[in-house]
């Protein structure tokens, strides 16, 4: 999923209880579920992939004209930005009134699967857009809880790599990018001087921080939830996994104080500007582009990890980041919605879309297109093939992001007042997340 601000969900899990019982309307189809009650209309929540909302509208419109044309079925398109994206979503499913059609980050895939509120994507309706093989396998292992018919379908596929100034590094004498994260810190630390910085972060976005931290606990051969889905945030290795990673800014000093409130990509645009030489961001190519970098500034290689060689275990340097395309249960428009779902996930619509972002088709044919073996796209592709792993796809992972990447949060605003962040501090932050999750 893209990079988000999550606003507080204190009531998670009741939300998500109560949306079994708020599906449903309308008359039942063969299909189960929702009706075709307005077989001409259908409403789709985009999230804000682009540069703006106005980006996303100038990308999507003209495909949604293309599917009114093909099947007279229009669609009313709202994109929505990502602080308010998860909050919209629990209410639709609270209150059974949403879209037809809506975007989720995959990573919340199990939680609103756990309502209810999404139309299963069980063999049939898979069928009914081409078949489930058409997807690659690390896409569909972020739809939902294993064993499980998948709450939603991939759309966009993305991974974390590291983006570099090449100017930067040059004028610091630097003549490749880190592999290993003590290359990072000691690359940053000579770029970092003169109101200019080795590394971005965004340390008051709940998700990008969860995103961050994952990968640094699994180098450190730790999860945050046991193999029965129960919360696990105090284990030595995820306490470890968070303290390096906000010591970047506490200890090694080369991520800016700033950045602990930075939440809506502004570590993005200090890149483009040349403020940071560093970023470790998810498919940040078309948005680089729209902030007037040209690419023979920037590069991009494989993030670090500490044995310098990227791979499975300890040495994951991404988790499966990604869009996925779900239909609300008790839509009025049922057909109309699988055909959209067929159509967005056709292989023309995945090269135009995933062209337009920057990202990664999830579906294998798509993948053959030049434009997908770029510098901007081929070390995502690798990454998602050999060395990034899913979150945790478990019923409280919304909570999870909210709760854990709260405490980042709060680590963040220490290390930027110059308050101690010790392993103690760490510890007590992660003991009160973990009172926050609901009860087993």
């Amino acid at each position: 999923m893209r990079s988000i601000r999550v606003a507080a969900i204190g009531a998670v899990t009741l939300s998500l209880a109560l949306a079994v019982s708020a599906c449903g309307g309308g008359s039942s189809t063969a299909g189960g579920g929702g009706s075709n009650d307005s077989p001409k209309t259908l409403t789709y929540w985009a999230s804000n992939q682009g540069a703006s909302i106005t980006v996303d509208k100038k990308v999507l419109k003209p495909e949604l004209d293309k599917f009114e044309k093909q099947t007279g079925i229009r669609v009313k398109l709202e994109v929505i930005p990502w602080s308010e994206l998860l909050n919209r979503i629990l209410t639709a499913t609270t209150s059974g009134q949403g879209p037809d059609v809506l975007n989720i980050g995959n990573t919340w895939s199990a939680s609103l699967q756990a309502s209810g509120a999404l139309l299963p994507w069980d063999d049939k309706n898979f069928d009914s857009i081409g078949g489930k093989d058409r997807f690659v396998d690390s896409a569909l292992g972020s739809t939902g809880v294993k064993g499980e018919d998948p709450a939603a379908v991939p759309l966009y596929s993305m991974a974390y790599a590291l983006y570099y100034n090449k100017k930067m590094f040059a004028d610091a004498g630097i003549s490749k990018p880190p592999a290993t994260w003590d290359e990072l810190v000691a690359d940053g630390k000579k770029i970092s001087k003169g109101g200019k910085w080795g590394l971005g972060a965004e340390g008051a976005n709940l998700s990008e921080n969860i995103h961050q931290v994952f990968v640094f606990a699994k180098q450190h051969g730790a999860d945050f939830f046991t193999a029965d889905g129960k919360p696990d945030f105090t284990s030595e290795g995820a306490v470890t996994a968070i303290k390096d990673y906000v010591d970047l800014m506490a200890k090694d000093k080369i991520i800016a104080p700033g950045n602990a409130e930075y939440a809506q990509n502004q570590s993005l645009s200090d890149f483009a500007k040349g403020k940071t030489a560093m970023i470790l961001w998810q498919t940040a190519s078309a948005t680089l582009t729209s902030l007037g970098m040209k690419d023979d500034e920037w590069g991009v290689a494989p993030a670090p990890v500490r044995s310098g060689t990227p791979g499975t275990g300890t040495s994951v340097n991404s988790m499966v980041a990604g869009i996925n395309l779900a239909v609300f249960k008790n839509t009025d428009n049922h057909d109309g919605a699988l055909k959209f779902v067929k159509f967005m996930t056709s292989d023309a619509e995945q090269k135009t879309l995933n062209k337009a972002y920057g990202s990664i088709p999830p579906v294998k044919a798509a993948q053959s297109d030049s434009a997908f073996n770029t510098q901007a796209t081929a070390a995502l592709r690798d990454t998602l093939a050999k060395s990034a792993e899913a979150l945790p796809q478990v019923a409280d992972e919304s909570q999870f992001e909210t709760s854990v990447g709260t405490a980042v949060k709060e680590l963040f605003a220490d290390a930027a007042a110059g308050r101690p962040v010790t392993t103690e501090s760490v510890k007590a932050k992660l003991e009160k997340a973990q009172q926050q999750m609901p009860a087993k």
